[in-house]
């Protein structure tokens, strides 16, 4: 059987799942609320290099990402982030969509699915 590795698994969630050399990452949110939507999303990417760094992994072997903004009219914004993250060539499958997020303060949530 294979090895399911946990990364900070709490009771509802663990911050990423790594299975079969896929990295599943939970949806991530800015640690500062107070920033504005590409302050929110440079931390939430910041993250999300830290946690796929723990699993041997990085944003040239993203698969899938799915994000979800408080204010659809912020997706330039965001794009323009992303954009700049993202290395040449190495575009993911991706969906952006408006939602109500857990908490009014955050602006943006990112999920990814990387392969190591």
């Amino acid at each position: 059987m294979s090895r399911i590795i946990r990364t900070d698994a709490g009771p509802i969630l663990a911050r990423a799942v790594e299975y079969h050399g896929f990295v599943y990452t939970q949806g991530m949110v800015t640690r500062d609320p107070t920033l504005d939507i590409a302050g929110q999303v440079k931390d939430v990417l910041a993250q999300i290099d830290a946690v796929l760094e723990t699993h041997g992994t990085d944003n040239t072997r993203l698969l899938q990402a799915q994000i979800w903004l408080k204010h659809i009219s912020d997706r330039a914004a965001l794009n323009a982030v992303w954009s700049a993250w993202l290395p040449e060539g190495a575009a993911p499958a991706r969906a952006v969509v408006q939602a109500e997020l857990a908490d009014p303060a955050w602006l943006v949530e990112i999920m990814v699915t990387t392969c190591k």
